[in-house]
């Protein structure tokens, strides 16, 4: 299989300056919300395990967390959220798959209408673009920020491997981790066990194959990414743009 969200990278990019603006810890509360609803344990909830270790990597105060599972469980009152997954098509064609989650529905699909329409992209008919995608278990890894002794690809790469990793790619400095979406959480343990610092993790769409596009439409896309980034209701967003 071929590489991975284009996004991923200018995500890593820009990390800083979106726990500036607030917006990573306001979309993480909403994640680990939803997540709650299947339970407040995470030890047996592993999917509200997974947006606990989100809270984690952008250094959420444990507080928000525990607010955040005590809402989704319902011990604090009714909450209204809705998981939503819209599939698109972007500059040069590409498709876009953007999850997200909102407390209102009809805003959200505006709003991301609006967006798409203004960056040279369209929403399309369901199931007309997730087919081309894989659901996915992704751990990010940053070269720089591990151990010295695996501050180098091949070292990092047989690591990954000897551990389960289905596939890898690099973007630069920055490895993914592909896996089974059961075997996400094992992996990572594993990981860190070995002192790995962990960029970020979660289950993601990976695309099948990636596509080429003209220099002029991989800058439309980005700057569509980007936009969509901005939206409070956007979770994640995957392309299949060949990095």
């Amino acid at each position: 299989m071929s590489g991975h969200s284009h996004w991923k990278k200018i995500k890593h990019q820009k990390g800083v300056a979106d726990l500036e603006r607030g917006k990573t810890f306001s979309k993480t509360i909403k994640l680990i919300t939803v997540a709650a609803r299947g339970g407040s344990n995470p030890e047996e909830n592993p999917r509200l395990k997974v947006a606990i270790a989100k809270a984690k990597e952008v250094n959420m105060p444990t507080v928000n967390v525990e607010r955040a599972i005590k809402r989704g469980a319902g011990e604090t009152g009714e909450v209204v959220l809705e998981e939503m997954v819209f599939e698109a098509y972007g500059p040069g064609n590409i498709a876009i798959i953007i999850e997200g989650i909102t407390d209102n529905s009809n805003r959200s699909v505006a709003e991301v209408k609006q967006i798409l329409g203004k960056n040279n992209g369209k929403l399309a008919a369901e199931g007309s673009v997730r087919w081309l995608f894989e659901r996915k278990g992704e751990i990010s890894l940053s070269l720089e920020a591990q151990p010295e002794n695996l501050q180098n690809k091949e070292a990092l790469e047989l690591l990954a491997i000897d551990l389960g990793a289905e596939d890898i790619s690099w973007d630069e400095n920055l490895l993914q981790i592909y896996t089974n979406a059961d075997n996400i959480g094992k992996i990572k343990s594993e990981l860190e066990a070995k002192g790995i610092e962990i960029e970020s993790s979660g289950l993601g769409w990976r695309a099948k194959d990636e596509i080429s596009v003209s220099e002029k439409d991989v800058q439309l896309a980005e700057r569509l990414f980007a936009a969509l980034d901005e939206s409070d209701d956007v979770q994640e967003i995957y392309s299949n743009l060949k990095s």
